[in-house]
């Protein structure tokens, strides 16, 4: 369990994101050249959260036309696979799987790490440090995750105003009292989303004591539901989906929102379970 003082720095990390993406995407442009080009076949990797920000990103990037692009956890990388790039996600830059990765690839493979510690290893040929979206190693890592998911998604040319701008009405948004009080969530979500659903679920069962669990959303079937059933949907629901929830008899969680903005409501969801769990 997390102590008050971090519970108090996960809190403030949360907040502070909309300000770091604004920052991310004012690097993505300074350092272009470092970044996958258009056409590269591309290897992501991150452990954790990072993980998931890598599936996201993977996803995207390869259904806007930029190249083919695959997402490893550290430990699982193919080393038999031919890449053009190695991207790295990792908080701290110290993490063994990821210094073995990086190690073994050198000299072969052009790499970047992406990471938050101002005082992290040069591991990669060549390093973006995300210093302003550090967190105490003992808060729960919630702004750096999205904060490089930002970055790269400013990379491949997209406007993130509206994502900003959504997440700080997430974060000011009073949490709806179903939320509160349910005990079992399902994350959807399809094509890049599907990363952020896992992101949320492994937030949930790792932060909150929930269960929770994250699917495609094509391959989700509702099983009847108690009442503090949770089902929320990364990006658009389709009419079936809406139906199927509502003969479950859970609930249905949507939003209009940016799909990464709409991650930072279930950080603060995660974040009031620890406080209940400290006081």
């Amino acid at each position: 369990m997390l102590s008050t003082s971090s519970t108090s720095s996960t809190a403030h990390g949360v907040e502070g994101q909309p300000d770091c993406w604004t920052r991310a995407a004012e690097m993505a442009v300074r350092h272009r050249a470092l970044l996958p080009q258009r056409g590269e076949r591309v290897a992501v990797v991150g452990s954790g959260a990072s993980f998931s920000m890598a599936q996201a990103y993977a996803a995207r990037r390869e259904a806007d036309g930029h190249g083919e692009t695959d997402a490893f956890s550290a430990s699982a990388f193919l080393y038999g696979r031919e890449y053009d790039r190695i991207v790295a996600l990792t908080r701290t830059g110290t993490a063994p799987a990821m210094l073995r990765l990086l190690g073994k690839v050198h000299d072969n493979v052009p790499s970047v790490a992406i990471t938050a510690s101002p005082d992290a290893p040069g591991i990669a040929d060549h390093t973006l440090r995300l210093d302003f979206a550090d967190e105490p190693r003992a808060a729960v890592a919630t702004r750096f995750p999205t904060t490089a998911l930002a970055l790269l998604r400013a990379h491949l040319g997209e406007n993130l105003d509206d994502a900003t701008d959504d997440a700080y009405e997430a974060i000011e948004e009073t949490l709806p009292s179903v939320l509160l009080g349910a005990s079992r969530f399902t994350f959807l979500g399809s094509g890049w989303t599907y990363g952020i659903a896992e992101a949320a679920a492994q937030l949930m069962r790792d932060n909150a004591g929930t269960w929770a669990q994250a699917y495609q959303e094509l391959e989700y079937r509702p099983r009847p539901a108690a009442e503090q059933q949770v089902t929320w949907v990364f990006g658009d629901v389709p009419d079936r989906l809406t139906e199927a929830v509502r003969e479950s008899g859970g609930t249905l969680i949507a939003s209009a929102r940016d799909p990464l903005a709409e991650l930072v409501r279930v950080q603060r969801l995660a974040m009031a379970a620890l406080g209940r769990a400290a006081a």
